[in-house]
């Protein structure tokens, strides 16, 4: 199965200082592989009007619903989540990481996770700005994400 992650309102590349945030420069956001110094996929500045990452998952059926596993799939069975990480880039390249977004999967409507299981896809609309105009990080679960299994996709 298919998961399209489509964001909007990304923060730009430069952050300010802010209480609790000391700035940042060169921003980009991308979907971390397993583990913390796992594999960033489709790294994005985040200056751009919108991003999407494709993630290949497994759907597998256990006694209470749908367990999603995947290289960009974190957590436990029962409390599984994809992880966009915010990071800085510097002029080698490198990219160190500040901050993360935590996106549930246990959150996701049971009825949309059965279609988007039948149909093969499943997607994830979010902004990544939060409320202070810096990037959006913690725990998203609906309202900050809505998810849906489009029809033939």
């Amino acid at each position: 199965m298919l998961i399209c992650i489509e964001a909007s309102e990304l923060p730009g590349r430069e952050c300010g200082r802010a209480p609790g945030f000391p700035g940042y420069s060169n921003i980009h956001v991308g979907v971390q592989g397993r583990g913390r110094t796992g594999e960033l996929l489709g790294m994005t500045a985040a200056d751009v009007a919108s991003a999407v990452w494709e993630l290949e998952v497994t759907a597998i059926r256990t006694e209470s619903g749908w367990d999603l596993r995947g290289p960009f799939v974190q957590g436990r069975p029962g409390g599984r989540f994809v992880y966009l990480s915010w990071g800085a880039v510097d002029e080698t390249g490198a990219f160190s990481m500040f901050r993360r977004a935590k996106l549930w999967l246990e959150a996701i409507p049971p009825d949309v996770l059965e279609r988007a299981v039948a149909g093969g896809a499943l997607v994830a609309r979010l902004g990544l700005t939060d409320a202070k105009g810096q990037p959006l990080c913690a725990s998203v679960r609906p309202p900050l994400v809505e998810w849906s299994a489009p029809a033939g996709r």
